[in-house]
C-alpha cells in the first residue's frame, strides 16, 4: 500500500494559494482515478483507491501545514507502513512555476509541513516537490505562498496537475524518471535525458600534445656530436 499526501492549508481561504498546490494535485489524482468520495480519518480529508493495480491511500492533512506530521504518521502507523510507503507533493520554493522534482529523503528547505513529516514519519519517504518559484526576497515569501495563483500561471499548473493525474500510477511503480520527464513535457520543457551537456572533442594527453606541436629536429650532419653518432649508428652513406 502506499499513501499519497498533499500538503496544504484547509478551508476555502486558503483552496487557491500556492501553498495548497500539494492539495491541488490529490483533487486531480482523485477526479482522474477510480477512488472512493473523501472521507475524515486520520486529521484528514481521505480517499481509497488503486493505482497501477496497488492500493493507495490518498491523505489531504486538515491540521494546517505547520502539522501535516501528526496526519500522515496516524495514518502510516495505522496501516503498519514504513516511510518508504510515503509520497508528499508539496510546493517548492526553489524550483521554477511548473518544474518538479523528486527525491527520497534530503533536508526539509524552510518548509514547515515538510518538518513536521520529518518529525513524525521519519525522514526517508518520497518528496515529489513542485515548482511555485520565489518572490526574489525573503520578505515577500510569505505573501507569494499564501497567495493565489494569478490566472497566467494555469498556464503551466493546468497542464502539470493534469499530467501528474493521468501518469499517477508512475509513483506507484516507482517511475519516478519516466514520470519527471512526462511532466517537463507537459509544461513546455524537455525530458531530463535531453538535458545531456554536448559532448566535447576527445581531449589529447598532455604528452600527445606536445607530441603533436614538436617539430621534429634535423640531426647534426658535421662536428664532434656527428662524429659519435657514426661510431654508435654507422655511416647510413658507407
Amino acid at each position: 500500500m502506499l499513501i499519497i499526501a498533499g500538503l496544504g492549508n484547509p478551508g476555502a481561504k486558503y483552496a487557491g494559494n500556492r501553498h495548497n498546490i500539494g492539495f491541488m494535485a490529490l483533487d486531480a489524482i482523485h477526479r482522474k482515478n477510480p477512488f472512493s468520495p473523501w472521507s475524515k480519518k486520520f486529521k484528514a480529508e481521505i480517499s481509497e483507491g488503486e493505482l497501477g493495480g496497488d492500493k493507495v491511500l490518498l491523505v489531504k492533512p486538515q491540521t494546517f501545514m505547520n502539522l501535516s506530521g501528526e496526519s500522515v504518521g496516524e495514518a502510516m502507523r495505522f496501516y503498519k507502513l514504513a516511510p518508504k510507503d510515503i509520497v508528499a507533493i508539496y510546493d517548492e520554493l526553489d524550483l521554477a512555476p511548473g518544474k518538479a522534482r523528486i527525491k527520497v529523503a534530503g533536508g526539509h528547505g524552510g518548509h514547515n509541513g515538510i518538518k513536521s513529516l520529518d518529525a513524525h514519519c521519519g525522514k526517508d519517504y518520497r518528496r515529489l516537490r513542485l515548482g511555485i518559484g520565489h518572490p526574489g526576497a525573503k520578505e515577500l515569501v510569505t505573501n507569494h505562498v499564501l497567495g493565489d495563483f494569478a490566472k497566467a500561471d494555469h498556464a503551466w499548473l493546468d497542464p502539470l496537475l493534469d499530467e501528474l493525474a493521468l501518469n499517477a500510477a508512475m509513483l506507484v511503480r516507482g517511475e519516478d524518471s519516466q514520470l519527471m520527464n512526462k511532466l517537463a513535457l507537459a509544461t513546455g520543457g524537455k525530458p531530463d535525458e535531453d538535458k545531456a551537456p554536448a559532448k566535447k572533442p576527445a581531449a589529447q594527453s598532455h604528452i600527445r600534445a606536445a607530441r603533436n606541436h614538436a617539430q621534429p629536429k634535423a640531426l647534426p650532419t658535421s662536428g664532434p656530436m656527428a662524429d659519435m653518432l657514426k661510431k654508435l649508428f654507422g655511416d647510413k652513406g658507407d
